[in-house]
């Protein structure tokens, strides 16, 4: 268990690195920036000596590559840099607005997992053919609209015609609601999906049809075998959700008019604020390095098998086999169920 938590923590190093490594690349490749616009801005009326200290104060007077070994070594002290805008830390602006997306996140992740339950449920389970129908085709429908466009329904409706939720963010639950909803029906569409498919596929596998034999009702079997055995792909796909929620948030907080990562990129990607959008890429490459790590150190506890070489001994339903005489047939329903159950 130490090895694998080793493996899976130094995977996540590389993974920092390697954002931290794009970012600083694909950023330094975009022409001008917040220092550059502010010595060339008429009003600024800069002497050259002030433009020369400004950009030594930057590190913008060094080589590329120097500027990268610089902020590689303050990386790993923790020091993502200042602001251009404004001189302020990074870090200092990211900790102020990094709570109001943190929960607008969970929020819109709870949404989507109550919702993609919901429908995934209702696609296998409704005694109606044309409800598992309809929930079938409502998470196709969900990933097709753009968040953009649901928000603003969403705000139009209950915000200017029926008046139950605040046009703006005034800090308040009520505030909250819209936005997660908005961000989480977008989340909900692919964990409706996986979830309906791993459901499907799990209810033919051997265990089940054992367990049915036994005359097991429907909500043990779903509670003690289904659930279980179809959860491991929903959980790898919410480390994967993890993204979306991050660029979910930008577009989300701008129409609600929300504090957060959100704002605060869009207001240095139209400042040319090079350290704050590096350090936005980093905060978000660490939360979803964070939730895959936690997702990776789960798997273990929900099935065993992951940390089990398959060499390391024959299966339980072989080793049932084998002790019976080979002219007797056995059958799926003559063994235990831990026999058959993964």
């Amino acid at each position: 268990m130490r090895a694998y938590v080793l493996r899976r923590a130094a995977a996540a190093i590389l993974v920092l690195f390697a954002a931290y490594t794009l970012s600083f690349v694909l950023l330094s490749a975009l022409p001008g920036d917040a220092v550059t616009n502010k010595i060339q801005s008429p009003e600024a009326q800069m002497s050259p000596e002030s433009a020369r200290a400004l950009l030594e104060y930057y590190g913008l007077d060094r080589p590329v590559v120097e500027q990268y070994l610089h902020g590689l070594g303050a990386l790993a002290h923790g020091d993502l840099g200042f602001s251009i805008t404004n001189g302020r830390p990074v870090i200092d602006l990211i900790a102020e607005v990094l709570p109001s997306t943190a929960a607008l996140a969970g929020a819109a992740l709870v949404v989507g997992i109550v919702v993609a339950a919901v429908l995934a449920l209702l696609g296998e389970y409704a005694s109606s053919r044309w409800i598992r129908t309809a929930a079938t085709a409502v998470p196709v429908l969900f990933a097709s609209v753009p968040t953009f466009v649901v928000g603003i329904v969403i705000l139009q409706v209950f915000a200017f015609k029926l008046f139950v939720i605040p046009a703006a963010d005034d800090g308040t639950f009520t505030a909250l609601i819209a936005p997660a909803v908005t961000l989480g029906v977008f989340v909900s569409a692919p964990l409706a999906q996986v979830f309906g498919r791993s459901i499907e596929a799990t209810r033919k596998q051997a265990f089940v049809h054992v367990l049915y034999a036994r005359g097991a009702a429907e909500p043990y079997v779903f509670t003690h075998g289904v659930l279980r055995n179809s959860s491991l792909p929903v959980l790898t796909l919410l480390g994967l959700a993890v993204g979306e929620l991050i660029a979910g948030s930008v577009v989300t907080e701008a129409i609600f008019a929300r504090p957060g990562i959100g704002q605060l990129t869009v207001s240095a990607v139209s400042t040319q604020d090079l350290p704050v959008l590096q350090g936005v890429v980093l905060v978000a490459a660490a939360a979803y390095v964070l939730v895959n790590l936690v997702v990776d150190l789960v798997y273990p506890v929900i099935d065993s098998r992951i940390l089990i070489p398959t060499s390391a001994g024959v299966s339980a339903a072989w080793r049932v086999l084998a002790r019976r005489p080979t002219g007797r047939r056995t059958s799926t329903s003559d063994l235990p169920v831990e026999a058959v159950m993964p």
